[in-house]
């Protein structure tokens, strides 16, 4: 790669904001140098290039940073032309997908997954239900997206949804290990199990799942 085209991602193995770009990268074939960052003591490039929020991930590009995995996926789709498409070129159909973007990261994320994996006793109770009740309007939600039922994933059609689907609910397993409850239960979310496991069985994405042993570590350490 040209100096003038270097790509640099800051980021960290254990992150779902960090994989979800390294996914996108990954997809599109284009070729990366990763930063692993120590999140107790971040590195002097990485307040720089985030100076707002000092927080992972971060891309750089020909010495341009781009923060927030959102905005970086987006970059990426704009950027780079090739198969696949993140976003559709239908206006509405794209406005509905990043309405459930948002969705992702501020309801299901940012305010139950992390406090289920990572508290106990009564607040992760009170977290659990409401990541089960988060989920029956993404369920519904789903039903319009995809009116076939499961939607069919490979790598020349994964999307937007797709990429945040993997790092929110792609390693479940390792979750219901970390929290000793069935996570996605696919009697009631059909749609959001079946979805989950296609993408499971994508290489690109099995290719860059972090081992489950030393996932399972990671998430007890967060939790202790």
């Amino acid at each position: 790669m040209a100096e003038e085209d270097r790509m640099t991602l800051y980021g960290s193995w254990a992150s779902p904001y960090s994989k979800r770009v390294e996914l996108a990268l990954k997809l599109k074939g284009i070729p990366y140098d990763f930063v692993q960052e120590n999140l107790a003591n971040k590195s002097p490039s990485l307040l720089k290039y985030n100076p707002v929020y000092n927080k992972i991930p971060v891309l750089v590009h020909c010495g341009k940073p781009i923060s927030e995995s959102l905005v970086i996926l987006e970059y990426i789709h704009e950027t780079w032309k090739n198969c696949p498409r993140f976003l559709p070129d239908d206006p509405y159909r794209r406005a509905q997908l990043r309405f459930w973007a948002g969705f992702f990261d501020q309801q299901l994320f940012e305010r139950t997954m992390f406090f289920i994996t990572t508290t106990s006793g009564d607040t992760q109770e009170k977290a659990i239900n409401e990541f089960f009740e988060k989920l029956e309007p993404l369920e519904e939600g789903l039903k319009g997206l995809f009116p076939e039922g499961c939607p069919y994933v490979d790598i020349k059609n994964v999307g937007l949804l797709d990429i945040l689907m993997c790092g929110l609910c792609g390693p479940y397993r390792v979750e219901e290990e970390v929290v000793g409850l069935k996570v996605i239960d696919p009697q009631k979310f059909p749609i959001v199990f079946s979805w989950v496991k296609a993408l499971s069985h994508v290489p690109e994405i099995m290719e860059l799942t972090p081992p489950h042993d030393k996932l399972v570590a990671a998430l007890k350490s967060f939790a202790a």
